[in-house]
């Protein structure tokens, strides 16, 4: 046995994460963790990571107690981890990124930094991506900086690798690549720590699954003859019904049209139109302009030509202002960096697109204002243990329910939701589901834009797929599958 973790335990503000939580890892192995937001499963790899010092508990490596004390304790022990939180220097380069603290040096004094371009670029080309080893960090997607992180890790050859949500911004073909890879470390010896909500990934490659509930430990299984169901019922600790609700097959009046929308090097000659009820899914591959079309909707930025119509009238966004003062609300792709305060609590959250409705004379009303968000956050089950601390300490799922909570004070009539549930578990990702129906139940509209076909097809009664900036065809969800829209997706 390579790793024993015994008896893990840590708290937090006097909250425990973990309670005597034990874990193996056998070398040339994958091994899934999963649970719900909230469980432990990235607490216990901090530990792992020397992020974290545990209260309790006991590592054994190769068969020795070892006290992991920092990260660069964890890196000489040869454990390397890729975040589920992006850990990039954004005006530095791929490369500089990829080797910092790590540079190539010439002499022993100054930075080889032609030999860290050379090492990156065949990095990159193993995943078949043409990604500029000079580019700034900046200037990638989502998903190309995931893939620089994974690199990353990669490149310091470790014994042990973590994976903590790998694919959450990845392509299915992009996926596919990586899935490829650690088949080839496991071949090699290299051990697999994968952390994923999404679990039809795990049967690809994993061999033993731990699950976790609410910080303690639940059980450890071969992953053969296991079905997601189960799976998904041991980490909630119920039986778990139908994940998408029923379809609505009643629309109304349309709310929303996009008349050949261009904003050059992004997307060109884009038309559509949503109705209220209706729930409509942007499908397509990392570029191909989804992100970008509805950043320029909702007034972020200013399209070359076309126009935008709302409730039957033209309409100029200048600003997000204009749009939310409009009706619109946008749950971005990015809810760390663009869709929430991380420092503030969750009533200054929830309460900032309608501090009209919690003023007086231009005083926010604080008892006022704490009642509302309380309204607000028991509609969507947000678990918070104080609503003053910093929303930074809540799980994925309850940071991306006070987004939405925050666009439901503002009485929002079109919800654009992009990557809703990305590193979210299987019974949030249901709550969410539900809300988003019910969102259309009530006459609101909804676009959603997922990576996740089966995401997609599961909640949306058409997909708009995309491809190089143009819309390449749109489905109805009675005959919309994966096959036909990848094919759109990749310009077949």
């Amino acid at each position: 046995m390579l790793l024993e973790m015994k008896g893990i335990s840590k708290s937090f503000f006097k909250v425990n994460a973990l309670n005597q939580v034990q874990f193996n890892l056998n070398a040339g192995e994958a091994h899934a963790i999963v649970g719900e937001n909230g469980a432990g499963k990235s607490t216990l790899m901090k530990i792992l990571a020397g992020i974290h010092q545990p209260d309790d508990g006991e590592i054994i490596l190769r068969g020795k107690p070892v006290t992991i004390s920092s990260t660069n304790v964890s890196k000489r022990l040869g454990i390397s981890i890729i975040h589920q939180e992006l850990n990039l220097i954004p005006h530095m380069s791929v490369a500089e990124n990829i080797f910092l603290g790590r540079e190539h040096r010439k002499g022993g004094f100054f930075s080889d930094f032609g030999s860290m371009v050379r090492e990156t670029k065949s990095l990159l080309e193993s995943f078949d991506l043409q990604l500029d080893p000079n580019a700034l960090i900046s200037s990638l997607s989502i998903g190309e900086q995931q893939i620089v992180e994974i690199a990353k890790a990669m490149s310091m050859q470790a014994e042990i690798l973590i994976m903590d949500e790998p694919t959450a911004v990845l392509e299915e073909k992009e996926a596919q690549k990586l899935f490829e890879l650690i088949h080839q470390f496991k071949s090699k010896g290299v051990a697999i720590i994968y952390i994923s909500h999404r679990l039809n990934e795990l049967k690809r490659f994993c061999d033993r699954i731990t699950v976790l509930r609410d910080g303690q430990f639940v059980t450890t299984l071969s992953m053969e003859g296991l079905t997601e169901r189960e799976i998904a019922n041991l980490m909630v600790g119920r039986e778990l019904s139908d994940l998408y609700p029923d379809k609505r097959q009643r629309f109304g009046d349309e709310i929303l049209r996009v008349e050949r929308l261009t904003r050059k090097r992004n997307f060109e000659d884009v038309s559509f139109s949503v109705r209220r009820g209706e729930i409509v899914g942007f499908a397509g591959l990392i570029g191909a302009g989804r992100t970008e079309l509805v950043r320029t909707i909702f007034g972020d930025w200013q399209p070359d030509a076309g126009a935008v119509y709302w409730k039957g009238k033209k309409a100029t966004f200048r600003s997000p202002l204009d749009a939310v003062q409009a009706g619109i609300g946008f749950a971005t792709e990015d809810r760390k960096r663009t869709g929430l305060f991380l420092d503030l609590g969750v009533t200054q959250n929830v309460s900032v697109t309608c501090s009209g409705k919690v003023s007086k004379w231009s005083f926010i009303r604080r008892k006022l204002e704490r009642q509302f968000v309380e309204q607000k956050i028991n509609e969507l089950n947000v678990k918070v243990h104080k609503r003053t601390g910093p929303v930074k300490n809540l799980s994925g799922g309850n940071q991306q329910k006070i987004v939405l909570a925050k666009w439901i004070a503002s009485d929002s009539e079109l919800f654009i939701l992009d990557e809703p549930t990305r590193g979210i578990d299987v019974g949030a990702r249901k709550e969410i589901y539900e809300m988003i129906s019910r969102f259309a139940a009530e006459g609101k509209a909804v676009i959603v834009i997922s990576s996740e076909l089966p995401e997609l097809l599961g909640l949306c009664n058409r997909i708009l797929v995309m491809h190089h900036g143009k819309i390449k065809g749109e489905l109805d969800h009675t005959v919309a599958n994966e096959q036909n829209v990848m094919a759109l997706a990749t310009g077949l």
